[in-house]
């Protein structure tokens, strides 16, 4: 590796990846060291000391500095010493260059090898801090292929996991599109940075609020509940802190523009808005909409609601295979029993009798 290559090679490291030279030297004297040890034979003390600007390496052996040489391999005189360094004394240490054929070679391959292992630790810690910082956040990112039933996203900065588990069934996921995922966690492998990706987080959703709705993003609109059966359908409780403003409003838009951006993203699953109450029954209400409820009780010991509702309105409450108030119970965190109005008047009567 000649000198300027060498050079660029360090400062493109400094610049574009934060490695200190120090830290590339270091490395490379250590790397070289260990070239050098196998090259020399055994049980000579070397050390190895590398001029970055000249981009040159120099092996030394070190030699101890005594009154009366008995092994010249390890040792040497105090006058010898001295001619190398004036102010060596004895029990000293000093570096005697030492030569090494083809150390030359050697060295630029080891430089190579040293520079290219310290750029993917640099861009596998690079990736590991962006995206640390990134977790319980949403990250847009292109499909780039399936590996195993897992998908592998390219991030920009490096890449992300979508394991099974974490993908929304039938959802289907094309290489070259652009989605945005959840980021569950970002751990350090062998590998390198594994960063797990979902698209099934309920977490997802919130987020998708709180970036594509001012209002949300503002703190004038608060989401204070979401219900989530990711790829089918969703429930987002949403209360304003400015009487001027109207949170279901502000989050659906006109025509629901708004909110079918979201929809869109999550490749068209429903989400219904609703408004938030402090009031349980209220809420409860709310929760089940489309549905109109007729009549509600609420058992609070066992956090239990009982709600009526017209017959025409009960399978519109239950919803398709019990969603909607599967939904409705997880936005609210009550039980929901509904009945038909006509279910409830028949037992009534029975009472009577």
């Amino acid at each position: 590796m000649r000198q300027k290559e060498m050079l660029y090679l360090f400062e493109q490291l400094e610049q574009e990846k934060g490695i200190g030279r120090e830290v590339l030297v270091e490395a490379l004297e250590m790397a070289l060291l260990s070239a050098a040890r196998k090259k020399a034979p055994p049980g000579i003390d070397l050390d190895v000391k590398f001029d970055l600007s000249q981009g040159k390496a120099t092996v030394y052996q070190l030699k101890d500095v005594v009154d009366k040489v008995e092994d010249p391999k390890r040792e040497i005189s105090l006058e010898e010493a001295r001619e190398i360094d004036p102010q060596a004394g004895l029990g000293d240490k000093v570096r005697v260059p030492y030569i090494i054929s083809d150390f030359g070679r050697i060295a630029a391959q080891t430089a190579k090898q040293v520079m290219i292992q310290k750029l993917r630790e640099a861009e596998r810690d690079m990736v590991y801090k962006t995206y640390k910082g990134r977790e319980g956040d949403i990250v847009s990112g292109q499909i780039i292929r399936d590996e195993k039933g897992s998908v592998i996203v390219d991030l920009g900065k490096g890449e992300g996991i979508l394991p099974p588990k974490e993908q929304v069934r039938g959802e289907r996921y094309r290489r070259g599109d652009t989605l945005k995922f959840y980021v569950v966690e970002v751990r350090k492998t062998g590998k390198g940075p594994r960063v797990v990706l979902s698209r099934t987080h309920p977490r997802l959703l919130t987020r998708l609020f709180e970036r594509e709705m001012p209002e949300v993003m503002s703190g004038l609109v608060e989401l204070k509940a979401t219900a989530r059966e990711p790829g089918e359908r969703s429930k987002v409780a949403v209360v304003s802190r400015d009487p001027d403003i109207d949170g279901v409003g502000a989050c659906v838009g006109i025509r629901g523009a708004r909110v079918q951006g979201i929809v869109r993203e999550l490749q068209g699953e429903n989400i219904d808005v609703v408004q938030y109450s402090d009031d349980s029954k209220t809420f409860i209400m709310n929760a089940l909409k489309p549905a109109i409820v007729k009549k509600i009780e609420l058992d609070e010991e066992n956090q239990e609601a009982f709600v009526v509702v017209d017959d025409d309105q009960f399978s519109l409450a239950i919803g398709k295979k019990g969603q909607n108030v599967r939904l409705a119970a997880k936005l609210t965190g009550w039980k929901i029993d509904i009945r038909p109005a006509s279910e409830v008047r028949m037992e009534e009567i029975e009472e009577e009798a």
